[in-house]
């Protein structure tokens, strides 16, 4: 220490009378800081707490043009759209409420639209006791899924939209909301989720007012903007469930459902759609195997209005099974392809019974996909190539979507949807009119 130091501190001990330890405190910071530096250090303001409240959200212009005219929709326009999204999440002591809300204007359609896709409580149960901790809780508007699937759906059996899909809307807006309770819970044994909703929220599906589709009855696609009369909506709760559990590395889950068509592909007497009840039960399995991704899945859609499968206003009991694999195949490029199959029950029956029975699908339908996912501009340029086949109705459907965001602050996306086939009735060939490319711009802030 030096010299003139030593003698300070000696002065000031023997003037003040403090003691030995308060002297070796006094040598160690006055290396350091001064007394009127560590007065300043007290005029300091405490460290602001973190406000509870989170807001965030975009604005989006979209817009889109078909490819084809459509002789039965009398504009080309596919896509119009400009959005603002509301993100807002409160953290409460042991708990958060969630808000995603959506305000747009749909040009297509000329409406203005708002969807509130989240508006939830969600927390853990502790409050109960020791076993409510085992427990987390979720309740109100919600965006849910599971299953294993890209783009294909065995067991996740909650509400998607189509017509956002097919246009070309962030994949996002592909999985619809729902008003639902889910409550999860976690054990040794296995966890366990269960989902019930009060009210049956069907798929936003392909109506008329974007897209044709393929009538047997006119035997041709047409456009009629319909809806469901509310006497052919379901008046009964949508139940889910599903248990799982990893053994060693491999992903295990068992699912099941009890609850409706997402789609109207029954009919009542006069001849109108609706919606016929449906039960589900499955199971998949995720696994490494070799350098990627290997995965399998199968549901059994029982449809439970028609048992034998004579009856031509409620759609068949269905398998469905699924098998994949994905990997990386070289740096920066992910490559997948999945095989899915639909092997419709008591086949003859439906043949037999049924009204248009050239437009009926095989007793095996076969679907093929493959996807490539390419990274590049470190990391803020993606490209996404998508296409799914069906060897057995020779028609498929091909997506492609560029992503480009060089800043935190906005994105711009591009790409196009093609549908192509030989039949005009089969399920992708249908929508070959609907074939279109788009363009976004999305401001985040």
């Amino acid at each position: 220490m030096p010299k003139p130091l030593k003698t300070l501190i000696a002065s000031t001990l023997m003037v003040a009378g403090i003691t030995c330890q308060t002297a070796v405190w006094a040598q160690e910071n006055t290396d350091t800081q001064t007394a009127d530096e560590w007065a300043d250090w007290g005029d300091l303001d405490e460290p602001a707490e973190a406000s509870p409240l989170m807001l965030a959200g975009f604005a989006e212009l979209a817009v889109g043009a078909r490819l084809h005219n459509d002789a039965a929709i009398g504009q080309n326009v596919t896509l119009q759209d400009a959005r603002v999204q509301l993100q807002a999440d409160y953290a409460l002591s042991a708990s958060t409420l969630s808000f995603r809300g959506d305000l747009y204007y749909d040009g297509v359609v000329n409406s203005v639209e708002t969807q509130i896709r989240e508006l939830a409580w969600q927390g853990n149960l502790g409050v109960l006791g020791e076993w409510g901790r085992k427990f987390d809780a979720k309740l109100g508007q919600q965006v849910l899924t599971w299953g294993t699937g890209d783009y294909v759906f065995l067991n996740d059996m909650f509400p998607k939209d189509y017509q956002s899909f097919f246009a070309g809307r962030d994949d996002e807006y592909l999985k619809a909301p729902s008003l639902s309770a889910k409550l999860s819970g976690y054990f040794d044994v296995a966890n366990i989720d269960v989902v019930v909703t009060p009210q049956f929220e069907p798929d936003n599906g392909i109506t008329g007012e974007y897209f044709s589709f393929f009538s047997p009855q006119a035997q041709m696609n047409v456009a009629p903007g319909f809806r469901v009369l509310d006497k052919n909506e379901p008046d009964s709760a949508e139940w889910a469930v599903r248990i799982y559990k990893t053994l060693g590395q491999t992903e295990l889950a068992f699912y099941g459902y009890r609850g409706f068509n997402k789609t109207p592909m029954a009919a009542d007497e006069q001849g109108l759609p609706r919606y016929s009840r449906l039960n589900v039960w499955g199971a998949s399995a995720v696994k490494p195997m070799g350098p990627g991704l290997a995965k399998a899945e199968y549901a059994y859609h029982d449809a439970i209005e028609d048992s034998d499968g004579n009856n031509p206003l409620v759609p068949n009991s269905q398998h469905r099974f699924l098998v994949g694999y994905e990997q990386e195949l070289v740096a920066n490029l992910t490559g997948s392809v999945q095989w899915y199959m639909e092997k419709t029950v008591d086949h003859d029956a439906l043949l037999a019974n049924s009204y248009w029975p050239q437009y009926e699908q095989e007793a095996n339908r076969h679907v093929v996909t493959t996807q490539l996912m390419y990274r590049a501009l470190r990391q803020t340029l993606t490209l996404n190539w998508f296409n799914f086949y069906s060897p057995t109705d020779s028609d498929g459907y091909m997506k492609f979507r560029a992503t480009y965001s060089p800043v935190d602050d906005w994105q711009v996306n591009g790409g196009f949807n093609l549908f192509y086939g030989n039949e005009p009735h089969t399920f992708y060939s249908q929508f070959e009119d609907a074939s279109n490319v788009y363009a976004s711009f999305r401001y985040f802030y």
